[in-house]
């Protein structure tokens, strides 16, 4: 970077809100994205572009040490209107490669969502109907 220019593409999990399960390690996140949005103003003057990607949760050594893996993993599943496969990194690795390149050129500060659409949702897919009002 001596001579300007580049990007620096972060992995997080959605730190917007507080995860069941996810204690410290969502305090971690929240901290990467302040950090990346910082980064992105100090850094912009040189050309350098810094962005987030949020991903839906992968299977990878991490997630073992993560206690109720399954439970969000299973929420991503059921919920992702786009469907959400914990085995397959590839969208994310993707959307980190688009971020990394110059077709993003114009992009800095954002945390992109690569899980499914999961996190437009905002509420379970299904209402159980005791929480609906709905009778019988």
């Amino acid at each position: 970077m001596p001579g300007g220019g580049g990007s620096l593409v972060a992995l997080d999990f959605d730190a917007s809100v507080a995860w069941p399960v996810y204690d410290w390690m969502g305090v971690s996140k929240a901290a990467l994205e302040a950090v990346g949005r910082y980064l992105a103003r100090d850094l912009g003057p040189r050309g350098v572009r810094v962005n987030l990607v949020s991903a839906g949760p992968l299977e990878t050594v991490a997630a073992g040490g993560i206690a109720g893996f399954s439970t969000l993993a299973g929420a991503w599943r059921a919920q992702a209107p786009l469907g959400w496969d914990t085995r397959d990194p590839t969208p994310v690795a993707r959307a980190v490669c688009f971020l990394l390149s110059d077709w993003s050129r114009g992009i800095t500060g954002e945390i992109l969502h690569v899980d499914g659409g999961f996190h437009a949702i905002g509420a379970a897919a299904e209402v159980p109907k005791a929480a609906s009002g709905a009778s019988g």
